[in-house]
């Protein structure tokens, strides 16, 4: 059940806080036909009470309920509290409730609040598209180390170039489009909505350079070859109790199969002639499957496999390299 928060009047003479609401100016009066805002508890009291509802539902209680204000009232998180006394108008507070109760009932905060920060980006996400996680970019980090930072001199006859298979809101490209201008970007997405949201991202980002296509895995990119290929493909298993907790999230981006290793295991069988010569393959995959997909790239003719932890400690990303564009063993 939806709790209401109780409503406070504040001192006379405050203006409550709203969004595209104008305070009137000395000595206007409103007309009887204007509604004005019905002034009710201020910014911080908001604040705490919305942090305590989402205790129990939460990692980041306090975290949630600030974006969530911060959304509601068109304020930073350091906004909300230089604003902290301020009033909020009956609607805003309405407002917050509203989206505090889609909070308990499971949406994502980035759903509700329409971005995530990924790699100091703001990254617009949709009900269409995976959330972008932290842990995420290890596997931004691990691409970034093998692509070259300049293109210059005569070694280097031509930029480098990635793929990004499952590209989802994009997050993964656009973060590596960011770091290497220079470099060659290329998304792939089997769904038309999410590849909208990729390049939605790519114009708000000033980064539309990111060459996007539709279709599966490496159906899109037929006879082209790269020097990186990276993928956040779906890995969890399809009985896996964890998925009850992602149910807002698309399942096609969670979920490929009965063991969770399906469309990982497809990428490393068709990847070797997509790379170039000492091309890198980079996979993101569950804590629990990283000896599975290093026997998954070692089948497929991939060496120097090796997996690296999260910042949690946990094996998140492993990758391999190939030798030779057509380097694949059965």
């Amino acid at each position: 059940m939806t709790r209401v928060l109780p409503r406070i009047t504040p001192p006379q003479g405050n203006t409550p806080l709203g969004i595209g609401e104008i305070g009137l100016c000395n000595g206007e009066t409103p007309s009887s036909n204007d509604k004005a805002p019905m002034s009710t508890v201020s910014v911080s009291q908001l604040l705490q009470r919305g942090a305590r509802s989402l205790a129990d539902h939460s990692d980041s209680p306090r975290l949630d309920a600030e974006l969530l204000l911060g959304k509601t009232l068109g304020l930073s998180r350091s906004g909300l509290i230089a604003r902290g006394n301020d009033p909020v108008a009956s609607e805003r507070e309405q407002s917050y409730v509203s989206l505090l109760a889609q909070r308990l009932r499971g949406a994502p905060i980035a759903y509700l609040t329409g971005t995530r920060e990924f790699w100091s980006l703001a990254i617009r996400v949709t009900p269409a598209v995976l959330v972008p996680r932290p842990e995420t970019e290890l596997l931004v980090e691990l691409a970034l180390q093998r692509l070259p930072q300049r293109q210059a001199g005569p070694a280097v006859d031509r930029a480098c170039s990635v793929l990004d298979l499952g590209t989802g809101s994009g997050a993964i490209a656009l973060a590596i489009a960011s770091e290497r201008p220079g470099a060659r970007v290329t998304g792939v997405d089997i769904s038309p909505a999410a590849l909208e949201v990729a390049i939605q991202n790519s114009r708000d980002l000033g980064l539309a350079h990111v060459d996007w296509r539709l279709g599966s895995w490496f159906a899109p990119v037929q006879g082209e070859r790269f020097d990186v290929i990276v993928a956040n493909p779906p890995y969890v298993a399809a009985a896996d109790p964890a998925l009850e907790n992602l149910r807002a999230e698309p399942a096609i981006a969670l979920c490929d199969g009965p063991t969770g290793l399906e469309a990982l295991s497809a990428i490393a069988a068709a990847a070797a002639p997509h790379l170039e010569n000492q091309g890198w393959l980079i996979l993101e995959h569950g804590s629990n499957q990283a000896p599975d997909v290093a026997q998954l790239l070692e089948r497929h003719g991939f060496t120097q496999v090796r997996s690296h932890l999260d910042f949690s400690g946990k094996p998140r990303v492993t990758l391999g390299t190939v030798h030779s564009p057509h380097q694949e063993t059965t």
